[in-house]
């Protein structure tokens, strides 16, 4: 079974940019996750974007971002390919040292809880930020790599990043607030990978709690805080993630596909995946065989 984690060599790639064209290169997108924010901003066609359990109608001038951690694919709405430019990078390596506002990692780990703070952006909200221009340049500069690129690209993303949270904090987004939670929960950060390594295996989160060498209740309690869903939640979801992969990717049955993501038989994969997607296995596989066509 796939792992969901997708590695990404920050320490020596902290910004990575990219076109991507759907007509050539590897798509649908599937479901994974990893450390770095990723900010995607379609050019051409619509696409079906999921992130979190939620999904999203992405159309050209729109943009969409992923938090650290959280999980997404991309998928075709249409039958038409799609371009979108792709911008990853490390929320670690964002300074701000001589900006009388908050860290940008501290604000935008608030931002990823909060309902006043949505991932997606249509294009009406950022007309007014040159969004094409910014992701052209921080490709190119990436690809040349010519003296001070980095510095380039890295005050291109903050900039970007600085208009989307004004754009939250009309929306309610409180960023003075935010700036006083601390997000350093370094044994709770971590154990969404062991969850991804071991869905397929029974999980307790007493187990998980005792890991981190926490009590159930205040594992229980930061987790949610810091993911926004209760610990079970998550291990079902992460589940729900990998069997979605296994319906589109493989023509395993419902009996192996169970299974292998951690549920107890077929009908008690149909029941939580309905509950998550709204549909069944077989209604959501036939969904997405159609847009394939």
């Amino acid at each position: 079974m796939q792992y969901l984690f997708e590695y990404s060599d920050t320490l020596n790639s902290p910004y990575e940019a990219f076109l991507y064209d759907t007509s050539w290169m590897d798509f649908p997108i599937r479901p994974h996750w990893h450390y770095f924010m990723e900010i995607v901003y379609m050019k051409e066609g619509t696409g079906l974007i999921e992130t979190d359990g939620k999904s999203y109608i992405v159309e050209a001038g729109d943009l969409i971002l992923f938090h650290p951690e959280s999980v997404h694919a991309i998928y075709t709405a249409t039958n038409y390919p799609l371009k979108y430019e792709v911008m990853k990078f490390d929320v670690n390596k964002l300074y701000t040292e001589n900006s009388y506002a908050p860290k940008l990692r501290i604000i935008l780990g608030s931002a990823s809880k909060s309902i006043n703070a949505p991932v997606f952006f249509p294009e009406k909200e950022i007309r007014d930020i040159p969004v094409a221009e910014m992701f052209e340049e921080c490709r190119r500069e990436l690809a040349e790599r010519n003296y001070g690129y980095d510095i380039i690209v890295h005050n291109k993303i903050c900039y970007l990043l600085v208009n989307l949270i004004r754009l939250w904090r009309e929306k309610g987004f409180d960023t003075d607030v935010a700036a006083t939670h601390s997000q350093e929960i370094d044994s709770i950060h971590a154990i969404t990978a062991y969850i991804d390594a071991h869905a397929g295996d029974p999980i307790r989160v007493e187990d998980l709690a005792d890991m981190c060498n926490m009590s159930y209740s205040y594992f229980a309690k930061n987790f949610k805080q810091y993911y926004g869903r209760s610990c079970k939640e998550y291990i079902e979801f992460i589940r729900i993630c990998k069997a979605e992969d296994l319906l589109l990717f493989t023509d395993f049955d419902l009996s192996y596909i169970s299974q292998e993501t951690g549920f107890s038989d077929s009908s008690h994969l149909i029941k939580i995946f309905r509950k998550w997607k709204g549909v069944t296995p077989k209604q959501f596989k036939m969904q997405h065989a159609k847009k394939a066509e």
